[in-house]
């Protein structure tokens, strides 16, 4: 896929760069302790300096959308927009795609992980999957796992 360069200011550098050494970089403030996003000068909350930090690339998909309109002729339809929900801070989130899925697989509150694509100077934040990719094998997991814990009951064993 072909992506169309985002603008990259001084502020937002860091955020759309850190791909490049495959660190997803969110903006930290020490004075309330707190992950801020989109990039800004200052601290939403509380007016503090903010200084790039790197997170774990881990998540959730709070909410999503499939596309099948073709916006770029390079990027084939249908893909999936989600936004995602970082699990450093409730709240934290911002607008991606979900990549190497099928779209109708995607769900909400399913674990996805980063990843990064180039376009221009930048390397765009997108995500994968993480563990079980479909709610039938994440029900499977769980049900297995209760067979275990039942038998374990029925038989004493711990």
């Amino acid at each position: 896929m072909q992506r169309i360069p985002p603008p990259v200011t001084g502020v937002s550098r860091p955020f759309w760069t850190g791909g490049a050494q495959r660190q997803l970089l969110i903006l930290w403030c020490g004075t309330c302790e707190r992950w801020a996003h989109p990039p800004r000068e200052t601290c939403p909350g509380c007016g503090g300096a903010l200084t790039p930090q790197a997170v774990s690339g881990r998540g959730t998909v709070f909410t999503f959308t499939i596309n099948h309109h073709a916006f770029n002729p390079a990027v084939p339809v249908p893909y999936v927009i989600a936004i995602v929900e970082l699990e450093e801070q409730h709240g934290l989130r911002f607008t991606t795609n979900i990549v190497d899925c099928d779209p109708e697989a995607v769900w909400i509150g399913m674990p996805v992980q980063v990843d990064f694509e180039p376009a221009g100077e930048a390397w765009v934040p997108v995500f994968r999957p993480a563990g079980p990719s479909t709610l039938s094998e994440i029900v499977g997991t769980a049900e297995r796992s209760i067979g275990v814990l039942g038998q374990a009951a029925i038989t004493g064993a711990a």
